[in-house]
């Protein structure tokens, strides 16, 4: 059973490019990488391989010295070819040349577990020694989650409102099964519910709509709906000394595979997305893929700006990037270096904007207008500006302005009071998009962020 939960603030950024749900055929890249710089929380990571070493899918590659038994693995069997480092020796990427032929790689086997008799301590163990527990994370603070706490719920967010996201429904259509076990076992690791978001705008899948021993809400609304913070908020708010833990339904996917055919499978489908695509449309591949093949002409243009993400939360790649960890897109959109004169005034449709600043005429496009919008953000970092829009694009009942300031004041009391533990990056992006003083908030965030976490 289900209830609905109708937002009635957010934003949705409808971009042109969105990604055809049909599954292409391209080539598989050569190199995979495994990035620390991933993994919010991680700390003095420790290499356990060398440049030359032949690894199984599954081997163990790095670990947290502040989390020694959480091992973090290889998506695919192959040679370590460079272990990558900068300032100060920190660790970038480890990367792997897959083996010829990927699809019949090599996997580390674990043991295939009795779903209903397995217990909390053993599906952990299995969890944390196999790569697959890097997908859970905790709230607050956004990090991999601690396998030694346990979270009042789990929340997994089935939909994705961010711009040209892929549609997880289409991504895992087929994998009930291991979706299915994937809930059974999270249900081990919490005192309390696992809770599911689903699409109160759209058709729901069956993968989706058809699990149980999980409690449903239909949450309807521009984006942010489909930010599990949001979904956290309205269902079970955090609070100081909460902890709730969230995974992605990719993630829940791996960990019934990982419990029914005992290995860490690290294949995926992501869609190539953007106004730049020739052919925007979702690609089989794995985890930590480099992009080259991906892209290689399937561009319209040199000039453009390659996300591993989205527009909003993305990581900027080069063209022989490798896909980041949680991302399951890679967005492709015009680079803007170039100035415009009376840009902001000038009578248009073709522009999109909050506001409706930029072009006096945009409002007159309806909201299935879908744009071509490059990396120009318009104008320069200027003094703070205290507009009240923030707060009509979070759906929360939280004071972002507000609690930008406290955050930039260090004050520990107005960044606690203020909701602070119930946001990361991605709950206020939308904040950061239409800022006029173009401040860089999810970076003021993340360190309010670290300043609580470290008190």
């Amino acid at each position: 059973m289900s209830h609905t939960i109708k937002l009635k603030k957010g934003f949705d950024i409808n971009l042109a490019g969105k990604a055809q749900k049909k599954l292409a055929e391209c080539d598989q890249p050569k190199t995979f990488a495994l990035k620390p710089t991933d993994f919010l929380g991680i700390e003095r990571p420790k290499v356990i391989v060398s440049e030359g070493d032949t690894v199984k899918a599954g081997d163990p590659i790095f670990f947290c010295k502040m989390m020694e038994d959480v091992k973090y693995c290889a998506p695919v069997s192959g040679e370590i070819v460079e272990i990558k480092r900068g300032e100060k020796r920190k660790l970038l990427e480890i990367k792997i040349l897959a083996d010829k032929e990927v699809v019949h790689e090599e996997f580390r086997k674990f043991p295939i577990s009795d779903i209903p008799g397995i217990k909390k301590e053993e599906a952990i163990d299995q969890l944390i020694k196999s790569g697959v527990w890097p997908n859970i994370i905790q709230r607050p603070y956004g990090i991999v989650a601690n396998p030694n706490d346990t979270p009042k719920s789990i929340f997994i967010s089935t939909f994705d409102t961010h711009p040209l996201a892929a549609d997880p429904g289409f991504a895992l259509s087929g994998e009930e099964k291991y979706f299915q076990t994937g809930i059974n076992i999270l249900n081990k690791l919490t005192s309390g519910k696992v809770h599911l978001g689903l699409d109160g705008r759209d058709e729901i899948a069956a993968i989706f709509s058809q699990a149980e021993n999980a409690e449903s809400h239909k949450i309807s609304g521009k984006h942010p709906a489909g930010n599990v913070g949001v979904h956290i908020h309205h269902i079970d708010p955090i609070g100081k000394g909460d902890l709730v833990w969230t995974i992605s339904p990719f993630g829940v996917v791996q960990i019934g595979k990982l419990f029914l055919e005992g290995k860490y499978d690290a294949s995926k489908i992501i869609a190539l997305a953007g106004s730049e695509v020739k052919n925007p449309a979702y690609y089989k591949t794995y985890t930590g893929a480099c992009i080259d093949k991906l892209i290689e002409n399937n561009l319209s243009d040199n000039d453009v700006r390659l996300i591993s993400g989205n527009v909003l939360t993305g990581e900027k790649l080069k063209s022989d990037g490798h896909i980041g960890f949680y991302h399951q897109q890679i967005t492709v959109i015009p680079e803007g270096h170039h100035s415009e004169f009376f840009g902001w005034i000038l009578p248009t449709t073709k522009k999109l904007s909050f506001h409706r600043a930029f072009g006096l005429l945009s409002f007159l496009n309806g909201e299935n207008k879908e744009y071509v919008i490059d990396t120009n953000t318009k104008g320069e970092h200027r003094a703070f500006v205290q507009t009240g829009v923030f707060e009509k694009v979070l759906p929360m009942d939280i004071l972002p302005t507000y609690l930008f300031k406290g955050i930039l004041a260090e004050d520990f009391d107005d960044m606690e009071n203020l909701g602070i533990y119930e946001l990361i990056e991605e709950d206020i992006a939308l904040c950061e998009f239409i800022d006029v003083s173009k401040n860089n908030l999810q970076k003021i965030l993340r360190e309010g962020l670290e300043i609580i976490k470290n008190s």
